[in-house]
């Protein structure tokens, strides 16, 4: 099979274009044929050795697929020919990909492959568990999320809007900002602008803003402490600006607020019931018209280093998908 694969670890994240055997089921598992592979900004880190899981070398990047099944182990119970999404620790990046039991989702019928990546894969399920399990949001409230035309940040927005909150987003750029509109914010600011804090605390009339979701971080996530509201929640989603914040946890302290991490990917192992609500609790809104996940753009499979190089610049925005290449190609 045709994939692509991480030698060393480098600040420019290189990778190299390869033939490799195709990988083989375990016992429980599948392998898939990868009809859609999440592009993620966590990618962009275990390549440059930065993430907080470190795969050894050499390996095939991307963490989340969808697809149908090729083939399956001697005890997994799905058969082949079923179309399935999952995360997965690396393997993305390649026309096939080995699924672990556990982690295979099958996808309905009425969902395409690439919407069910979206929804169920890593952006949606994060933010529905940000903002319900953790922040617990209720309907009335204000939720501020930045980078909100992003992968997470757009999933964010739509989740907030559809259970009732007023959502403020920023963006770093018009077109971005204009994104951050259409998906339901009614107030959409640039924190490019120095005085974005201000903006936040006078379109909430001085009360600053219940619940803010951060996957930025760096001074972003320390001055957005600056715009929370009287017994407020910051959830940490990721630091997408490089630098990890440290928190003043005086201005904590004065608002009796909170700062919550988020960590889906082990919220889940701890508890595969929570994984199905959460399921379930997406696909019910997506049928109800009520999430319409962003697809940013998709790349083919051997243009990956562009899809790679655009997500690191902050050129991109929603959800972006590696595609198998052209036949023939």
């Amino acid at each position: 099979m045709r994939s692509w694969v991480v030698e060393e670890l480098t600040e420019a994240g290189h990778m190299a274009w390869a033939e490799l055997p195709d990988p083989v089921p375990d016992a429980d598992g599948y392998v898939v044929r990868v009809e859609a592979a999440g592009v993620n900004f966590a990618d962009t880190l275990m390549m440059r050795g930065r993430y907080q899981r470190k795969p050894d070398l050499p390996f095939v990047p991307g963490i989340e697929v969808a697809g149908t099944v090729v083939a399956a182990g001697s005890g997994a119970t799905l058969p082949t020919g079923t179309r399935i999404c999952a995360s997965v620790p690396t393997g993305g990046f390649a026309e096939l990909a080995a699924v672990a039991g556990a982690a295979a989702i099958p996808i309905p019928d009425d969902v395409p492959a690439d919407v069910a990546l979206v929804l169920l894969g890593v952006n949606y399920p994060t933010s529905w568990y940000a903002l319900h399990n953790r922040a617990q949001i209720r309907a009335g409230e204000t939720v501020l999320v930045h980078a909100g035309a992003g992968g997470v940040g757009s999933a964010a927005v739509q989740i907030a809007v559809a259970e009732g909150c007023r959502v403020i987003a920023t963006a770093g750029s018009e077109d971005k900002l204009r994104i951050c509109r259409e998906l339901g914010a009614e107030t959409a600011i640039s924190y490019a602008d120095e005085g974005w804090v201000d903006a936040v605390r006078a379109a909430t009339d001085g009360a600053g803003a219940d619940v803010i979701y951060d996957p930025v971080g760096g001074r972003i996530g320390i001055d957005s402490l600056r715009c929370l509201a009287w017994q407020g929640r910051l959830l940490v989603i990721g630091f997408a600006a490089g630098p990890i914040p440290e928190l003043p946890s005086n201005r904590l302290l004065l608002k009796e607020g909170a700062a919550l991490g988020v960590f889906w990917g082990e919220a889940k192992k701890r508890n595969p019931a929570l994984a199905t609500e959460v399921r379930d609790a997406l696909l019910d809104r997506y049928r109800a018209g009520r999430l319409d996940p962003l697809i940013g753009g998709r790349f083919p499979l051997s243009e990956a280093r562009t899809a790679v190089a655009e997500l690191a610049a902050r050129r991109t925005v929603g959800k972006i998908l590696l595609t198998p290449d052209p036949v023939g190609h």
